[in-house]
């Protein structure tokens, strides 16, 4: 049976790059956010719910206009724990779903970057690994591959949870306030520990 570790870690943390990077070791890994992309896209299963809760005003020529929505959630706590219903139960039961098919594995990767915020995730993995990388460093990777202002990305950090609350279900923390290459070799170190893990594991 194949042992799954939740990834997380806060906006510009490097999740992404670090799934990549076991991914590239043959490590099978689904991504969270990807599931919720594809079920708010084009024909998207979500699309009904989300025009019933918000209304047209959040669509643009029949597809979801993804700035107006964020803009509605940022700003209005209601609105975000009603986006978080329709959501969430749905990339939960696909991201289940999706689990079955890689049954001979001795492990894969799950991308949460909300595990922190979210428990009901965390009740089908069996540990979880934090990427971290100090505020600043996040701040600067965020509005480089988004394009948007500081004060919009600070707003993004500051509504996630903090370090403290991710380090509470840690198993193993990763700093990445480095370079890619010294990522790839920290996954590089990781990938025989979850083998070895999971392959034999404790009573």
């Amino acid at each position: 049976m194949t042992a799954w570790i939740g990834l997380t870690g806060g906006i510009g943390s490097g999740k992404s790059q670090a799934a990549a990077e076991f991914a590239s070791l043959g490590v099978p890994v689904l991504d969270t956010d990807q599931i919720g992309r594809e079920l708010t896209g084009e024909q998207g299963k979500a699309l009904p719910l989300l025009r019933q809760a918000f209304g047209a005003e959040i669509f643009s020529d029949g597809l979801l206009n993804r700035a107006a929505l964020r803009q509605k959630v940022l700003t209005d706590e209601k609105a975000k724990k009603r986006l978080e219903n329709i959501l969430l139960p749905m990339i939960l039961d696909e991201t289940i779903r999706r689990q079955s098919r890689y049954g001979g594995h001795i492990y894969g990767i799950i991308e949460i970057p909300l595990l922190a915020e979210q428990p009901d995730f965390q009740r089908n993995i069996n540990g979880v690994l934090l990427v971290e990388a100090d505020e600043q460093t996040r701040i600067v990777r965020v509005m480089r591959r988004s394009g948007l202002p500081e004060e919009q990305v600070r707003q993004f950090v500051a509504a996630q949870a903090d370090d403290r609350q991710r380090r509470r279900l840690a198993g193993e923390i990763l700093l990445n306030n480095g370079s890619t290459q010294e990522l790839r070799q920290k996954i590089g170190r990781l990938n025989p520990y979850y083998q070895a893990r999971f392959q034999h594991p404790t009573p």
